[in-house]
């Protein structure tokens, strides 16, 4: 048994998940999750995260404080995820995503992915090899350097003989394209929970709208939803990638500067949950028109309203929760990010070109020693 970690925090920013995944010493593609942790932010680090996602004074202190923060937050997360799994297996490597402030693939000078993390105070701190700054490389070959999950989606929920759409609804929703014929795509699809973050935060005082209440309690606005669905973004053609540069609380002031009324704070947060929902289905209608499963996972899995508007968009598609195919879907990301760190340890590619657009196949990450 080979035993990994993997650690994500997302553009949602709602913390930190680590899980422990064991896989076959045969190099067999089966899983077993041994253990899974969830810790919050503190508030300081997040709200200092958050602030480092726009540019602001004397960022270069600033963001490596708060890499020193997130190494140390990532390592208590370690330290309960071993101590939760009670295993004695020596841990191979650990999968560390970081914390992106900055994604700009397509800045006309060079693109650029920023995700930050002391990874050798991490090192240091777990005595455990890592592998961190899993998306530079594919950007250094032209590629969006996002989404990376599609690989790993296709490992864990690929059926050969059926289409399947996968969709990851973190802060930015992405969804994977499960060809029948074994085909993998995969693109940014829009706004996932940021927004409606951002809304319930400013309105109702809260981290989240839980399972979707308060927008479900609200009536959509046609004509905003309208405007919203017109970001050049949703119509760019794959590959494409996006984040908090784009989708953030003055694109939404602006939108809503822009409808020129007064709209129920309810009602927006309603539009909200429309525009991820529609813009993830009107995805999956448009790329992958014969699927007949969308495998839902990430926080917004969570989000009752969401999944039922999505079901409700998508007639002819069965809508799930990826705990239906044997992944709980909090999980989902985290082993994606232990499964990077495999293919890095055995030198395999964990880019998939036709997703990102990168010149071809490139191992993925850098790697901290333990040095233990």
């Amino acid at each position: 048994m080979s035993l990994f970690l993997g650690l994500m925090s997302g553009t949602s920013l709602d913390g930190i998940d680590g899980v422990a995944v064991a896989w076959p010493d045969d190099d067999a593609p089966a899983l077993r999750v041994l253990a899974h942790v969830h810790q919050s932010f503190d508030k300081a680090l997040r709200d200092e995260l958050m602030a480092l996602n726009a540019p602001g004074p004397d960022e270069l202190e600033r963001g490596a404080r708060a890499g020193i923060a997130l190494a140390r937050a990532y390592a208590a997360v370690v330290r309960a995820v071993l101590e939760q799994a009670g295993v004695a297996v020596q841990v191979r490597a650990i999968g560390a995503h970081g914390q992106t402030v900055r994604h700009r693939p397509d800045s006309p000078v060079g693109g650029y992915t920023i995700q930050l993390l002391n990874g050798a105070l991490l090192a240091e701190l777990t005595g455990i090899d890592l592998v961190c700054d899993l998306r530079s490389r594919d950007v250094a070959a032209g590629g969006q350097g996002a989404p990376l999950v599609p690989a790993f989606h296709a490992d864990a929920f690929g059926a050969r003989g059926e289409a399947r759409g996968v969709l990851n609804l973190g802060g930015i929703a992405n969804l994977t394209l499960l060809h029948a014929d074994g085909r993998v795509g995969g693109f940014d699809c829009g706004p996932g929970n940021v927004l409606l973050d951002v809304w319930a935060a400013r309105h109702r005082g809260v981290a989240y709208d839980d399972c979707g209440r308060w927008a479900a309690s609200g009536m959509v606005d046609a004509t905003l939803l309208q405007q919203m669905l017109a970001e050049p973004y949703l119509a760019r053609t794959p590959p494409k990638s996006t984040g908090r540069d784009l989708f953030h609380g003055g694109w939404l002031a602006e939108q809503l500067a822009r409808a020129g009324r007064t709209i129920a704070p309810a009602g927006v947060q309603a539009t909200l949950a429309e525009l991820t929902a529609r813009a993830a289905a009107d995805a999956l209608k448009q790329q992958l028109p014969e699927a007949r499963r969308l495998i839902v996972c990430g926080g917004g899995a969570f989000n009752a309203h969401l999944m039922a508007r999505l079901a409700a968009l998508l007639p002819g598609t069965r809508v799930q929760r990826s705990d239906e195919h044997g992944l709980p879907a909090q999980e989902v990301e985290a082993v994606a990010f232990a499964w990077l760190a495999r293919e890095f340890v055995q030198r395999r590619c964990g880019n998939r070109p036709d997703v990102t657009g990168a010149a071809g196949p490139r191992v993925l990450g850098c790697l901290y020693p333990s040095g233990r």
